[in-house]
């Protein structure tokens, strides 16, 4: 008799959930359909562009979920949430998931730390465990998590995400024999803007991510290349177009925001395949491109 392993299948796969990685072939992912905006001045609680239009969020979102499913992908929609809650959206945020269960973060931004609750449920719905969570003080945004390897997770330390969140994530993942490797983040444009580590960088194949050096820690850039990262800048005209904000369906198949054409080209030199999607309302208003939009629970 074969043995799971001979066999080339994974326990995760049989569970349903985990995978170490961000390029992975993507199995399932949570998404969380748009709510609906509580009141006339949400949009500027959360420091959007211009009020929310929910009509054409909505239509946006629909045509998000159907171009991943459209690569045999299972997309789970959550939801709907509360009006006003209109972070929730980014479904990436609030967990991050191992091949031990999801953990429950706690996020920096006091209006989205509700969605923590949303996300708990959802799991539960899928009969996923919950391996652990973030408490206070501690705070962790799975925006500043990246799987560089199996056994090695990046954190970045900056307005979003603390030291003492950090020190509780090591901890809980040092029982899965996971290290986390903290990067400093810049001040950027100061706390009431969101600046994640994948703000500036996405995994687009194994060892391969696009990246906009000029606000990476050189420790982080250091640490890359050492693994043997290659690395694709963009162009600095295209970081506030999100086109460091990368989805990898697959090693080398990628979803993207429309509207960051240089990006897009040195991807497909690179051997990458690009597909785009419109995002005016769900991603350029709201500062939170493909990634942000879907939290993979399966890969590999």
């Amino acid at each position: 008799m074969q043995t799971i392993a001979e066999e080339g299948i994974s326990t995760s796969t049989l569970q349903g959930y985990g995978g170490h990685s961000m390029v992975a072939p993507l199995r399932r992912v949570i998404v969380r359909r748009p709510t609906a905006p509580g009141g006339d001045i949400d949009w500027r609680a959360f420091g959007y562009l211009h009020p929310v239009d929910q009509v054409r969020t909505e239509q946006e979102h629909a045509a998000f979920c159907a171009l991943i499913a459209a690569h045999g992908i299972e997309v789970i929609e959550a939801g709907p949430d509360p009006a006003g809650r209109l972070d929730a959206i980014f479904a990436f945020d609030p967990s991050i998931m191992t091949d031990a269960g999801a953990v429950l973060l706690r996020p920096g931004k006091g209006l989205r730390q509700a969605e923590v609750e949303l996300a708990e449920q959802t799991y539960a719905d899928l009969d996923i465990p919950i391996f652990g969570r973030i408490g206070a003080p501690g705070t962790v945004e799975g925006g500043d998590t990246m799987w560089l390897d199996e056994r090695t997770l990046a954190v970045g330390r900056g307005y979003r995400t603390n030291a003492e969140g950090i020190l509780q994530l090591r901890d809980l993942l040092a029982e899965i024999g996971v290290e986390v490797l903290v990067f400093d983040l810049p001040h950027f444009n100061g706390p009431s803007e969101c600046l994640h580590l994948l703000s500036m960088i996405s995994p687009v194949a194994e060892r391969l991510a696009v990246v906009h050096p000029p606000l990476m820690a050189v420790s982080f850039i250091e640490a890359l290349r050492e693994r043997g990262w290659h690395l694709i800048d963009i162009p600095e005209e295209e970081f506030e177009t999100q086109a460091t904000n990368v989805l990898a369906l697959a090693p080398g198949k990628l979803l993207a925001l429309d509207g960051n054409p240089v990006t897009r080209k040195r991807l497909e030199l690179a051997g990458c395949e690009v597909e785009t999607y419109e995002g005016a309302e769900i991603s350029l208003n709201r500062f939170g491109g493909p990634t942000c939009l879907a939290r993979p629970i399966l890969r590999g």
